[in-house]
């Protein structure tokens, strides 16, 4: 019966990963538990909005950032590894909204989590194409500092508006359309 449930958990780990519906929280004390995935980001009243914590870290292949430098910007971090099947999917088309709103006066973010070696998520950024930079952050220290949103399920999307305030939250995978329909109405605000 042990090595059934054994069996059993080790599928739902594999599935969690790779399916848009949930996600999988990395950061409860070295162990995977699933987290109900948020299919579309639901925009935050601004008046409801917290700001977010500041974070800083070394970007994958070199180089300190701050999250100082978000400063004024709307800005979308994403927590993803390079073992994740739905960050796979999302990642290129994160690059494709970025490509589209780098110049008005959004930034993106990637926060690598949970790696076992920077070479993987540097292989990923290559083979992907992405133009926008992450931190890397094997202890996912980051994202405990975002543990309030849940940040520490993998993949997660925090999106932030000019004041550095979290204007919404993702769990799970992103499309691309719902990605654009927040940063259009976050980016429209006075």
């Amino acid at each position: 019966m042990r090595r059934l449930t054994g069996a059993v958990l080790g599928l739902l780990l594999l599935a969690g990963c790779s399916s848009g519906s949930e996600a999988v929280d990395v950061n409860n004390g070295g162990e995977f538990r699933f987290v109900a995935a948020t299919p579309s980001g639901e925009v935050i009243p601004p008046a409801e909005r917290a700001s977010a914590p500041e974070f800083s870290g070394t970007l994958l292949g070199g180089g300190a950032f701050s999250s100082e430098e978000l400063a004024g910007d709307v800005a979308v971090l994403n927590f993803w590894g390079s073992w994740c099947g739905p960050c796979r999917v999302e990642t290129p088309e994160f690059q494709e909204v970025y490509a589209d709103v780098r110049d008005d006066g959004v930034q993106f973010l990637g926060l690598n989590v949970k790696e076992t070696s920077e070479q993987f998520a540097l292989a990923f950024v290559e083979r992907f194409g992405i133009e926008f930079p992450s931190l890397y952050d094997p202890r996912g220290e980051v994202a405990l500092a975002f543990r309030d949103y849940p940040a520490t399920a993998i993949p997660s999307t925090i999106v932030l508006d000019r004041d550095h305030r979290v204007a919404a939250v993702y769990t799970g995978e992103v499309s691309q359309e719902d990605l654009r329909r927040v940063l259009d109405r976050v980016l429209g605000e006075v």
